[in-house]
């Protein structure tokens, strides 16, 4: 996957007077206005999530119908999957823990990395990663809907297994809204976390973990029967609008820098 477009202040910068044409190191944001922006940012993340409307009968006829055309596919892996989870106890409590932490540990440790490793491409990675988490919130907006786990037949193995969980089907469900499923900001998450890394690093073996994670992360969603796996679609696609999003600003930025202004002649 392209990297995303660098925006302005975030490439290297030739320094002014160095001697044999060295390039100044690329300027890293100020720590303490970044760690506020994304606080800000994701308490922001949680309460426009739930205020995604909660009509169970409205995401319950949806979860139906993303399984028939997911049945219409062969693609309707979710069931045997989550019985795969469900009958192995060391499997789904793995599972369980796996889907409440990384896509926060993953999700920060790769913008610590490149906050601290990689100052030139952090701010349009960042960038990225809010347009993505955009359009996220919209499609919940847009197209509650009830996660597996909701459906007769399915397995919620947090409450299963009674391991600690962000999201069950119990009476903390009160907690968060519990049809902000589509599009799987899981699997965005962890798209942009591989994205990042691959698109960076040289060594192949980080590269290959890198590709696995979000493979397992889409496993993980499926077999815990919190997501379906047009979830998992919705999710990378979520992405990779955001990409465009962010490409076009950038763009949009740079033509807007270097306009000339109005009615001034063009340099002889």
């Amino acid at each position: 996957m392209a990297s995303p477009a660098r925006l302005p202040g975030t490439g290297r910068g030739v320094a002014g007077g160095a001697a044999g044409g060295r390039r100044a190191a690329p300027a890293r944001p100020r720590l303490w206005p970044e760690v506020l922006l994304l606080v800000l940012c994701y308490l922001a993340y949680q309460a426009v999530r739930n205020l995604v409307p909660t009509d169970h009968a409205m995401a319950a006829h949806r979860a139906y119908q993303i399984l028939e055309l997911e049945s219409s596919l062969h693609l309707d892996v979710e069931y045997d999957l989550n019985r795969l989870f469900a009958a192995h106890t060391a499997l789904a409590v793995t599972a369980n823990y796996f889907y409440a932490v990384m896509h926060f540990v993953m999700t920060i440790a790769v913008m610590v990395w490149l906050y601290l490793r990689q100052p030139a491409r952090y701010a349009g990675y960042r960038t990225l990663l809010f347009a993505t988490t955009l359009l996220g919130l919209g499609g919940f907006w847009a197209y509650p809907l009830a996660p597996p786990r909701m459906l007769p037949g399915f397995t919620d193995t947090v409450i299963a297994f009674g391991t600690w969980g962000i999201y069950d089907s119990g009476p903390s469900a009160s907690v968060t809204n519990q049809y902000a499923a589509m599009p799987s900001m899981h699997t965005a998450w962890s798209l942009w976390c591989a994205a990042a890394i691959i698109t960076i690093t040289r060594r192949w073996w980080v590269m290959v973990l890198a590709t696995l994670y979000p493979v397992l992360t889409i496993v993980v969603i499926m077999g815990t029967a919190n997501h379906f796996l047009l979830d998992a679609v919705g999710g990378g696609g979520a992405l990779a609008g955001g990409l465009a999003l962010t490409r076009g600003a950038c763009g949009a930025f740079h033509m807007a820098a270097h306009a000339r202004p109005s009615g001034q002649p063009p340099a002889p």
